[in-house]
């Protein structure tokens, strides 16, 4: 069986140079601006993690990183407990024409930018993420900004549209296509140099947050944390298998994506295609997290397991018109109290290993051919699962969702070659053109306030 064909599977050359489906009434980047007369920001490096010496993580979302940024009409403050970046007085309002509604709406913003981040990692690639709380009524836009190695600046890349609804206060989530300057690109939520092979390199960069909310309201979103991975993972076809030191296997419910073939297709097409917002929705519910009885009220009563509908419906991208938005995915599993998450590369199964060892899954992103992982039963160009343990033998243990039941998605997978479909850049398809891979592309969610042995295992693969 072949599985849906992913956008990672080649990212493009370059693109062509255009303001992307929908915007706002002025250019993103101007509209979400800052007073061009104010100062800078300063170049003090963000909080930062290194676990892989081929990525690099960065993350604000303390008060003190929240106050270290440059705020127009935002504010940092300490609601329920947890430090967060909320609108203050608003600096200015601006027209935003949704693409995916045809609806033009006026929302008021203010910006938070981030300190200069000096990546440990000169880098061919960068992935944004956040936590946030958005209201109905509020939204916001996350931007990337980086520096090359030549000296020279990118653009302001939106690096997405997000609100956590979808009711007829909010506007869709979205991706933005079309975004280039000639040496760099995004893919739906990926921003690559477009000839890693020219030794062009992105050396540092700064985040910037807009913060919409109605005119004439005190809504506010409500963002936890901010960060990227930035990483420059080499061209490789084979990785070599670590070395187990773990057998442990963490109670993670299984749900199955076929099950709900056909249900829902204005969502990726249905559950066929649901990899993604299936393994988001095991790793939330093994946390206690979930929907309620009425959050979960739209779904039809006859289909199993409506926290998959659910999932795959709020993380859903308009623009990409799918589910597999990474960022996207980690911030639906935030919008659940007390969950944290980020989108990272781990750099092999021992720093799978940590994380479970602490009782942290992992989601992962791999593609292989049938005959490249024994015990598959399909082919992906693209597909998500979730590592949940450890064999005594270190082959891993997986919740595959691309499985026929409930009861079939937990499987045992070669450690070899799992390890390797999850870790290599390039690949042969089955036509024999060769083709890219994730290179050990994982979501991780956590609680917000992790035991001693979570936090240490986090802080060791560069999360906290």
């Amino acid at each position: 069986m072949t599985r849906p064909t992913s956008r990672r599977t080649v990212l493009a050359a370059a693109l062509a140079a255009a303001a992307g489906a929908g915007a706002l009434s002025a250019s993103p980047a101007a509209a979400a601006s800052p007073d061009p007369s104010a100062p800078s920001p300063g170049s003090a490096p963000g909080p930062s993690g290194r676990s892989n010496p081929l990525v690099d993580n960065a993350f604000w979302a303390s008060y003190d990183d929240w106050r270290a940024g440059t705020a127009y009409g935002t504010q940092a403050v300490t609601a329920a407990g947890r430090p967060g970046l909320v609108i203050a007085t608003p600096t200015g309002s601006v027209a935003y024409a949704d693409p995916h509604t045809g609806k033009t709406a006026t929302w008021e913003y203010g910006t938070w930018t981030s300190p200069v981040h000096r990546s440990s990692v000169p880098a061919t690639e960068a992935i944004a993420s956040w936590n946030a709380e958005t209201p109905s009524g509020t939204w916001l836009q996350v931007e990337l900004q980086g520096r090359y190695s030549d000296g020279a600046e990118t653009p302001w890349y939106v690096m997405g549209r997000w609100t956590a609804g979808d009711g007829d206060g909010d506007i869709r989530r979205t991706s933005v296509d079309d975004q280039t300057d000639g040496r760099s690109s995004i893919s739906t939520d990926t921003f690559a140099v477009d000839d890693a092979a020219s030794g062009l390199r992105l050396d540092s960069y700064q985040l910037r947050l807009t913060l919409y909310r109605k005119p004439g309201t005190r809504l506010t979103p409500v963002v936890r944390r901010l960060g990227a991975m930035a990483s420059d993972i080499p061209d490789r076809f084979t990785v070599p298998a670590s070395k187990p030191a773990l057998a442990r296997e963490l109670r993670v419910p299984r749900f199955s994506q076929d099950i709900h073939d056909g249900q829902y297709p204005e969502y990726d097409g249905g559950g066929e295609a649901w990899c993604s917002p299936t393994s988001s929705a095991m790793i939330i519910q093994y946390w206690g997290r979930g929907p309620s009885a009425k959050d979960l009220a739209w779904v039809n009563p006859d289909y199993a397991d409506p926290q998959v509908c659910h999932s795959a419906r709020y993380t859903f991208d308009y623009q990409y018109d799918g589910c597999g938005n990474w960022p996207f995915n980690a911030a639906y599993a935030a919008t659940y109290q007390g969950l944290s998450s980020a989108v990272t590369r781990l750099g092999s199964l021992t720093d799978a290993e940590t994380l479970v060892r602490a009782g942290i899954p992992v989601i992962t992103s791999q593609s292989f051919l049938e005959k490249e992982l024994t015990g598959s039963g399909y082919g992906t160009a693209g597909h998500l699962m979730t590592v949940i343990g450890f064999t005594a033998a270190g082959d891993v243990i997986a919740n595959d969702p691309a499985s026929p039941n409930d009861d079939a998605v937990r499987r045992i997978y070669k450690r070899a070659e799992w390890e390797n479909i999850w870790l290599r850049t390039k690949r042969y398809n089955a036509s024999g053109a060769v083709v890219s891979g994730t290179g050990g592309v994982c979501y991780v969610y956590w609680p917000a306030e992790p035991t001693s042995a979570q936090r240490t295992a986090l802080r060791a693969v560069g999360l906290l």
